[in-house]
């Protein structure tokens, strides 16, 4: 498990723990990693090791090193700045030490990391999408869309630079913000309201072939996270994402966004990694990190259909170690054995 201080690495360790709780045939044994000794999750698996950095030229040395050591089966990506990497490292990896990197290929995330290459890929294939443009297509642009509108980066994830332009100077405010920030800025249009914004996530097999899995749910957002959730049927919404997703060529997890506008489901954005919400959909039945190791490790065909409908509202927790846990992972870069405690007295 990588990058297991984020909220996507901590989700996905709580979604195998989950696993090993229901008593199923599988028992995970954990190997988080991070590049700080503080990270909340490094504590959370059976061991933990200290990395490097992604943008370390020996990121992927060390994650080849960690798997081969502790035999490890599946490679989990617990953060955006590691899919690159690890995706273009995948063969090497497997055939380093044979563990499966549960990543989508390379062309995937070109689509989905760039939101112009995304919206252009939805309007081809014909897909209901938020109407986009670049700077450089901005005056047409305003002519079908009205404000307000959305400024946010090319590429980026959460919320980060992401603002509500109500009108011309506004606009111009944002791009230029984004622009001193290094970014690239891309106009989209606003789509309905707060209260009609979906996540749906969608596996797929590692043939690229078949759908796994599929689970919506409709979303608040605090601070670029799922804050509160309702996972129900949602079938308009889910449906029209597994042919998206099919479309895209997607190997693994994807999740894609969407708000509904008069009536139609449209998307705005496609993350192709699994999300920081993936213990809520595990709960309510659909255990993607369980459904993505039992295809792609262990060849299993499998199609999970059926879910709870629960209503999720996520809080603060914490995770207590010993300083000397603490000062050993410090000074030698692992532990081994769990040794951490998180108190169930909430």
């Amino acid at each position: 498990m990588t990058a297991s201080g984020s909220v996507v690495g901590q989700g996905i360790i709580k979604c195998l723990k989950l696993a090993n709780a229901n008593g199923g045939d599988l028992t995970y044994r954990i190997v988080a990693t991070d590049a700080s000794p503080l990270a909340a999750g490094l504590y959370r698996g059976d061991s933990g090791v200290l990395v490097p950095p992604a943008s370390d030229p020996g990121y992927v040395n060390s994650i080849v090193d960690v798997c081969r050591r502790a035999n490890v089966g599946a490679v989990f990506v617990g953060s955006d700045e590691e899919l690159y990497p690890l995706a273009r490292a995948r063969k090497t990896i497997e055939a380093e030490c044979r563990a499966k990197v549960i990543v989508n290929p390379v062309g995937v995330l070109d689509r989905c990391s760039d939101k112009w290459a995304t919206y252009v890929f939805l309007k081809e294939n014909g897909f209901p999408t938020a109407e986009s443009a670049i700077p450089e297509g901005e005056e047409s642009f305003y002519d079908i869309v009205s404000f307000p509108i959305i400024v946010k980066p090319r590429e980026g994830h959460g919320s980060i630079d992401v603002h509500v332009a109500r009108n011309m100077e506004e606009a111009a405010v944002a791009k230029a913000r984004i622009e001193r920030s290094g970014g690239r800025p891309i106009l989209q249009e606003y789509i309905g309201d707060d209260a009609n914004e979906y996540s749906t996530g969608v596996t797929v097999s590692s043939d690229e072939k078949s759908v796994l899995s599929s689970i919506a749910m409709r979303r608040t957002l605090k601070g670029g996270q799922t804050y509160k959730a309702f996972i129900d049927d949602f079938d308009e919404v889910r449906e029209s994402k597994k042919e998206v997703v099919l479309r895209l060529g997607g190997s693994g997890p994807v999740n894609v966004q969407s708000r509904i506008a008069d009536g139609i489901p449209k998307v705005f954005e496609i993350n192709p990694r699994l999300s920081a919400s993936c213990p809520m959909r595990a709960v309510a039945g659909v255990n993607e990190p369980d459904i993505l190791f039992r295809n792609f490790v262990l060849g299993e065909k499998m199609k999970v259909r059926d879910y709870q409908k629960l209503v999720s509202m996520r809080f603060w927790n914490e995770v207590y170690v010993r300083p000397s846990t603490f000062e050993r992972t410090e000074r030698e870069g692992e532990f081994s054995g769990p040794d951490s405690v998180v108190l169930p007295y909430f």
